[in-house]
């Protein structure tokens, strides 16, 4: 029976010393050296080798395309381009691990048994089949597919309701007192996160030269980054958030990271986030509850839907859809009118 081709991969050929491109075609094994023993080395050839076997062969059939050759090609093109790279890098690690062997004809048919095997969050599986349809489009769109291939996605999960009250952020800002390496950053960063209702990413990517203390505004955009769908804009520093950047300021740089252990960025919150709720008992909340929970508090206090979507950088549509039950006005006017007798002549 011959070999099935599972696409193209590096190989280390302990006899020769270095590192080989192999793969398969018709059932027979082919090789081709790239001279050197160097991993990082190896890496890049094997790009170059693939880019080039991509512009010889032109567009091809589905049913004799890999899917982990177009996820290799997709992470190589849009990769450094988008914004959540290391989102990207997760879904793209496990599709090509889970999708070794198949082609993109066979997607279809297999998402339901991907789904299973998975067994993740709806919400996981449906963000990594996304990042599987745009791998697909982008090579159709590149001509290097003849036509494309739909991926049925799972239902969209339920928006999640869960926020804190103003006693749980309390607790949780003591919590991170108890760590003395996240007490360094992790109370500014929460502060951050229920007072601007930003998403970890862009706190986490602050520089102080974002920050102006003396017109009390932050710029969450990334300068010289093309702004996508999940805004970050820009917000008004509110008052009690600006002591604690002040006394932040004086121990950072000029040009270096707003939240950092000795000028280094931090690169991971969820571990020592985790720790902090485990440590007081807080269930159910994560990282982006900040951004649930100011969005909650904008609408207890009676904000109008505009004025919270500009400030949130979030859509109408959405607040109105998961919040706006929060808002005191919330069918105020249908409860003040079912009572009143109907003017009828």
């Amino acid at each position: 029976m011959p070999r099935r081709n599972h696409g193209a991969k590096l190989h280390w050929r302990e006899d020769r010393g270095a590192f080989y491109i192999v793969w398969t075609v018709n059932g027979r094994s082919r090789k081709h050296a790239t001279g050197t023993s160097d991993r990082e080395q190896a890496e890049a050839v094997f790009a170059e080798w693939l880019q080039v076997r991509r512009r010889q062969t032109g567009p091809s059939d589905p049913a004799k395309t890999l899917v982990t050759d177009i996820l290799n090609d997709y992470a190589i093109e849009r990769g450094p381009k988008v914004i959540g790279q290391e989102t990207m890098a997760r879904a793209i690690e496990t599709l090509a691990r889970l999708w070794e062997g198949k082609t993109v004809a066979e997607v279809p048919s297999l998402v339901d048994a991907y789904v299973k095997r998975r067994n993740r969050a709806a919400g996981t599986v449906r963000r990594e089949l996304g990042v599987l349809q745009a791998a697909i489009n982008h090579s159709h769109k590149r001509g290097k597919l003849t036509r494309t291939v739909s991926v049925e996605l799972p239902p969209t999960p339920p928006s999640k309701e869960r926020w804190m009250t103003r006693q749980e952020a309390a607790k949780l800002l003591r919590a991170t007192c108890f760590d003395p390496k996240a007490r360094l950053y992790m109370p500014l960063f929460i502060l951050i996160g229920l007072y601007t209702g930003r998403r970890k990413e862009a706190i986490l990517s602050l520089r102080w030269p974002q920050i102006d203390l003396g017109r009390c505004l932050i710029d969450l955009r990334k300068p010289g980054e093309v702004e996508t769908k999940k805004r970050r804009g820009r917000v008004p520093i509110p008052p009690q958030l600006i002591p604690h950047l002040r006394r932040a300021r004086l121990r950072g740089s000029d040009l270096g990271p707003v939240l950092h252990i000795s000028g280094r960025p931090i690169q991971n919150i969820r571990k020592g986030f985790a720790a902090a709720c485990r440590r007081v008992g807080i269930e159910g909340v994560t990282p982006h509850t900040l951004r649930h929970t100011a969005a909650t508090w904008l609408m207890q206090n009676g904000v109008s839907l505009t004025v919270a979507s500009e400030y949130l950088s979030m859509s109408e549509a959405t607040l109105r859809r998961v919040y706006w039950h929060h808002h005191p006005d919330y069918m105020r006017e249908a409860a003040e009118a079912i009572g009143r007798r109907a003017n009828i002549r």
